[in-house]
């Protein structure tokens, strides 16, 4: 059976602050390691009420301090707001704080509106997302071992070689993993449009370099589950009300779910939301594990990285337990 990951935008709750959102966070990657997780991966985001994980680094460090074994990352670092030697340093700084542990995911969005992204931009005068494959090339060069003749260094960070891995939700970071030999993850979670066809993409022209041999590609994927059918039903309106104020352009913190999701919005916004979580697995125990074998048999990735915006913090730590006894149930029928 494939490895589950977590992904993690420490959403702040209707009503609560920051500081609640990292310590739940921390609980829950406390809780994702004991029930066998692989990766524990925090979101960059800015501007938004909601979510708490901007200074993204400086969460990683928080989680990876409060936990032993699992691996701690970004998913990802938007790289266009920042200097590739600033993130040389700061993964730099938590490879050797938290050795064998860091992942340094990198997306080519700014993940956030344009006004915001204006604001954090490293200099002005064109796009930096144009710059991306050069910066991250740039990224690997400060990892590498550095030569004598070499006058920049990233300290720490130089001969670290923190894995790095691409993050899309469109066709440009898949060509550009498989150029340059990275593995890849893909935003199914919020943008499963170009789906397939950036796996396929990816895996045609996957060059082996020397941190990859062969292709390897994590899908992310929603998963809301709770002991009935409709609790998790109802969970999942929280997720929903929150891409429905993105799409009303009244982003706020995670609200409380509700009974009835269809008061709530018009025929169109339904079907934009619909389209945007169109990769949800939502359900009690024997639903959740069918929906993770078919979406699995369908798409073979070879990692799932689980995410769930849930308002109810015990009712989330519960949906990611049932995730894992749905991974240990489908890996017994695996090897009988």
């Amino acid at each position: 059976m494939i490895p589950f990951s977590v992904l993690d935008l420490s959403p702040i709750n209707q009503g609560s602050n920051a500081a609640q959102a990292f310590n739940n966070s921390k609980e829950l990657a406390q809780r994702a390691e004991a029930l066998g997780y692989k990766r524990y991966w925090l979101a960059e985001h800015h501007n938004m009420p909601g979510i708490a994980s901007a200074a993204t680094a400086l969460v990683i460090s928080h989680v990876a301090a409060n936990t032993r074994s699992i691996r701690v990352g970004s998913g990802g670092i938007m790289l266009p707001n920042h200097s590739p030697l600033v993130i040389a340093e700061q993964f730099g700084t938590l490879e050797s704080l938290y050795p064998g542990r860091i992942d340094l995911g990198l997306g080519r969005a700014p993940g956030s509106d344009q006004r915001t992204a204006r604001a954090l931009r490293r200099h002005m005068g064109g796009d930096t997302a144009d710059n991306f494959p050069q910066d991250v090339q740039e990224l690997q060069e400060y990892f590498d071992d550095p030569s004598d003749y070499q006058s920049l260094r990233a300290v720490p960070g130089a001969g670290l070689k923190v894995p790095i891995w691409l993050l899309g939700s469109s066709m440009f970071s898949a060509q550009l993993a498989a150029e340059l030999g990275l593995p890849f993850a893909f935003a199914s979670h919020f943008a499963p449009g170009f789906m397939k066809s950036a796996i396929q993409i990816y895996r045609e022209r996957f060059k082996p370099s020397a941190t990859l041999k062969k292709p390897h590609v994590m899908l992310a994927l929603n998963v809301f589950a709770a002991d009935t059918q409709r609790e998790a039903e109802r969970l999942f309106t929280s997720l929903q009300q929150q891409f429905l104020n993105l799409i009303r352009g009244t982003p706020g913190q995670l609200r409380p779910p509700v009974d009835d999701i269809d008061a709530l919005w018009q025929p169109g916004e339904q079907a934009h939301v619909e389209r945007s979580l169109a990769c949800a697995v939502v359900g009690d125990r024997d639903t959740v594990q069918e929906g993770l074998q078919a979406f699995i048999d369908e798409h073979a990735p070879d990692e799932l990285i689980i995410t769930a915006q849930i308002f109810d913090h015990a009712a989330r730590l519960h949906s990611f337990e049932i995730a894992a006894e749905a991974r240990a149930a489908l890996q017994e029928k695996v090897t009988v």
